[in-house]
């Protein structure tokens, strides 16, 4: 990209551009007092973006107007030079020393500002209504993915498999045998009557993606690198059963309530937040590090990720949960989320409470075995984030 190009990953420049004079932050969604409808003048008459479908927006990055831009919930990365903010780049590859612009700003030459902010609203009070505008955002993501060259990353809980449901397109699970998410993902996909391919994790993928996904990421950190190795295994056997893009359920479990710190508010350590709400919006501000990495990886993967629990539509819907439809007094987590994808995912996925990624699949178990075996032993501080360094060197 250049000085003055517009160049936008994710939406047409026009829509950028009158979300930033708007101060709007979710741009596709006209939930909020303020927020711009994706049908204008300069749009095509469905409201195509470019981003999945008519009136989808799940992020966006890029150039418009001389300055670089990232989405209030940084679903895409955009990059510049360190010492240069008019040398811009989707890949840091591409740049000799890449600093990732924070997610609702805006860089220029003459510095950095804030642009959008998560919106705050009120809590809802009309709990039908407010699981109903959930199940008609989340139906209507999903239901404008385009299904050319896409595939599923599928783990059997009610986020993939609320997904899975909607989209003709395969399913693939990555895990080590015997692993929770395999055996999940097997009964989800029985109970939906799909086939499923199973990505057979081992110590030697270990080994041979580890430093893939240093290189694609740039992150070294055990936890980043166990999440990512599941995801990177899928991605990249879809991508060589010549799929070029490949659907997510990210985001579902920060925007309505996933969590067990959340869930435990305010007693978790683990948040700062003294209620449900409060806790569930510090998680969601962690997605835009979390989400780099997984564009990262995925694009490093081959593949390019689609995420429709991430549309603004769905984060719109979200974003006024009362807590007892984030966490019920039993425990529950992603009440609302459940009550209204029930309308089409199986009970038993509905109802399924599921492992994170990296348990789920055993690559966090495994990636510290392996660790150990190559001498790096727990009593060392972050023993297996130096081991994923070693191999990242070999």
């Amino acid at each position: 990209m250049t000085a003055m190009d517009d160049h936008v990953d994710g939406a047409r420049p026009a829509v950028v551009r009158r979300a930033r004079e708007r101060g709007d932050p979710l741009p596709g969604s006209d939930s909020f007092p303020g927020a711009g409808s994706l049908r204008s003048p300069d749009s095509p008459p469905d409201g195509d973006t470019g981003a999945g479908g008519a009136g989808a927006v799940r992020g966006f990055a890029g150039v418009v107007d001389g300055a670089a831009l990232r989405d209030v919930l940084g679903r895409r990365p955009v990059y510049t030079e360190a010492d240069d903010a008019t040398a811009r780049a989707f890949d840091p590859d591409e740049l000799s020393d890449p600093d990732l612009v924070p997610a609702g700003h805006a860089r220029t030459p003459a510095g950095e500002e804030r642009v959008w902010g998560l919106p705050d609203p009120d809590p809802a009070d009309d709990e039908r209504a407010t699981v109903g505008r959930v199940r008609a955002a989340v139906r209507e993501s999903i239901d404008a993915v385009d299904e050319v060259g896409l595939a599923v990353a599928f783990s059997g809980g009610v986020d993939s498999t609320a997904v899975a449901a909607r989209v003709d397109a395969p399913l693939y699970v990555a895990g080590f045998e015997g692993s929770h998410d395999v055996e999940t993902a097997r009964r989800a996909a029985d109970a939906l009557d799909r086939d499923l391919r199973v990505v057979e994790l081992a110590h030697d993928t270990i080994e041979r993606v580890v430093p893939e996904i240093v290189a694609a990421t740039g992150r070294t950190n055990a936890m980043d690198v166990g999440i990512a190795i599941g995801l990177y295994a899928v991605a990249e056997r879809a991508a060589s059963d010549g799929f070029d893009r490949l659907a997510v359920g990210q985001g579902a479990d920060e925007l309505f309530g996933g969590y067990a710190k959340v869930a435990n508010a305010p007693a978790d350590s683990r948040v700062a937040a003294d209620t449900v709400r409060g806790a569930r919006r510090e998680v969601v501000r962690t997605l835009p590090e979390q989400l780099e990495r997984d564009v990262l990886a995925l694009r490093g993967a081959g593949v390019e990720p689609v995420a429709p629990l991430l549309d603004d539509r769905v984060v719109a819907a979200a974003l006024p949960l009362p807590g007892p439809l984030l966490v019920a007094g039993d425990g529950q987590r992603k009440v609302a989320f459940r009550r209204a994808v029930g309308e089409w995912v199986p009970d038993s996925a509905a109802v399924r409470e599921k492992k994170a990624v990296q348990y789920g699949s055993l690559a966090a178990r495994e990636l510290d075995r392996l660790a150990r075996q190559a001498g790096f032993k727990r009593r060392m501080d972050d023993h297996v984030t130096k081991y994923v360094e070693s191999l990242a060197t070999q």
